[in-house]
């Protein structure tokens, strides 16, 4: 999903999946349903933090090759 796809919310600001989920009522899920989307998103905040140290990684590595250097 492209930046431009992503629903907007109140006031134009982009509302992400996570902002979708937790507006979303549970009351309706059982305890083993509970338990299942428990276990997914802690895998996906296991994805997105591999991605945001991936990123930072990269960042820094960018920023080290084009710092100017200090004569």
């Amino acid at each position: 999903m492209d930046d431009d796809d992503r629903p907007l919310g109140s006031g134009g600001a982009r509302k992400d999946a996570a902002s979708l989920l937790s507006a979303e009522s549970l009351d309706s899920y059982s305890l083993d349903e509970l338990d299942a989307r428990i276990t997914t998103l802690q895998t996906e905040i296991e994805r997105v933090t591999a991605h945001k140290a991936k990123s930072a990684a990269h960042r820094l590595a960018a920023e080290a090759l084009f710092r100017p250097r200090s004569s």
